[in-house]
């Protein structure tokens, strides 16, 4: 017998509680919403890749534990391409099957993301950085792009844990990156929804700004057009100088004003931490601005990374002992916001 969907006030708001069968998430106006309608405001944590996790044998139910004990009520996963080649993808549908079932057994919600930084118009992509992984990290293609998606909307469609689809992690253009117009990357994310909508995926599809995933203002103008579909910016510190909000709301959160707003990458460290880089380097008058904006608006967030070496990291250990991030989010997701 399927258990009842159980809830617990959060925020002002509603958000899931533990239990085995979680509510599908869907879009209602500005608002994620519940099955029953009742909105929900999303806070948690960045995975590193599962494939990485996978290796360092951390990929456990104790790990998401872990996330849940800090008071996450969704996690995100971001599968790089080239662990999605070199993992080969039925081995690496096993993990994401592993990570899901864990997170859907402790009431976590799961975001998928598709964790590439570059430019689909020009297949040009960033330089790799992790450990293990050759330096064609990011690198992907409009075709490899559209079977990902394919195989997840097919794989997951009806799990309701599987709530979020992040269609590209970061879009980066110009100089070495190429060029592209917000014209054709928008043509190629509705084509990316198309196809997850055609093999019967029902997570909602999430689409990020320009400039690594921060800027929104060409939404203004030329929205995505699809129903049912929210935006993403990654509002690092460094994008902005402070005062943020103002700016904030000039880049990428007046959508949160029509439509949802998911900040599914922020975080900070300090410049003397030795995995600062740009546009990382900040500290808690960031963490204070970023989590007052998005209860005020009603905006989701992730932080990242809960993982002791990608930086800016939330833990130091696989004890989990939290960063000096850490012990801010740490804190920012197990209080009740106003």
């Amino acid at each position: 017998m399927k258990k009842a969907v159980v809830y617990c006030l959060c925020a002002g708001l509603l958000c899931p509680a533990a239990f085995a069968e979680l509510s599908r998430v869907s879009v209602k106006g500005n608002q994620f919403v519940a099955a029953d309608g009742k909105p929900i405001v999303f806070r948690g944590l960045d995975t590193s890749d599962p494939e990485k996790l996978q290796r360092n044998g951390k990929w456990n139910r104790d790990y998401f534990a872990a996330a849940k004990s800090w008071g996450a009520n969704i996690v995100r996963f971001p599968v790089h391409p080239a662990a999605w080649r070199i993992k080969e993808k039925d081995s690496y549908i096993q993990l994401l099957d592993q990570g899901v079932g864990w997170a859907g057994e402790l009431g976590l919600y799961v975001i998928i993301d598709w964790h590439s930084m570059g430019n689909l118009c020009s297949e040009l992509f960033a330089p790799g950085y992790s450990e293990l992984y050759p330096p064609e990290l990011y690198d992907t293609t409009k075709k490899e792009t559209l079977q990902f998606w394919s195989t997840m909307a097919r794989h997951y469609a009806g799990n309701n844990t599987v709530a979020f689809f992040e269609l590209f992690n970061e879009p980066a253009l110009g100089g070495k990156l190429g060029d592209c117009t917000w014209a054709q990357w928008k043509e190629i994310m509705e084509e990316v929804i198309a196809a997850i909508r055609a093999n019967g995926g029902t997570a909602v599809p999430l689409v990020a700004g320009f400039n690594y995933g921060y800027d929104l203002t060409p939404v203004t103008n030329a929205p995505i057009k699809a129903e049912g579909i929210g935006y993403v910016s990654h509002p690092y510190p460094m994008k902005r100088k402070a005062p943020w909000e103002e700016q904030w709301t000039k880049d990428w959160g007046f959508v949160a004003d029509k439509y949802p707003v998911f900040a599914t990458e922020v975080g900070f460290c300090s410049a003397d931490d030795k995995k600062a880089h740009i546009p990382v380097i900040g500290d808690e008058s960031y963490g204070d601005a970023l989590t007052s904006y998005c209860a005020k608006k009603g905006i989701s967030y992730s932080a990242w990374c809960f993982d002791p070496h990608w930086g800016p990291t939330l833990i130091e250990d696989w004890s989990f002992t939290p960063t000096r991030q850490g012990k801010y989010f740490k804190k920012a997701l197990s209080t009740p916001q106003p």
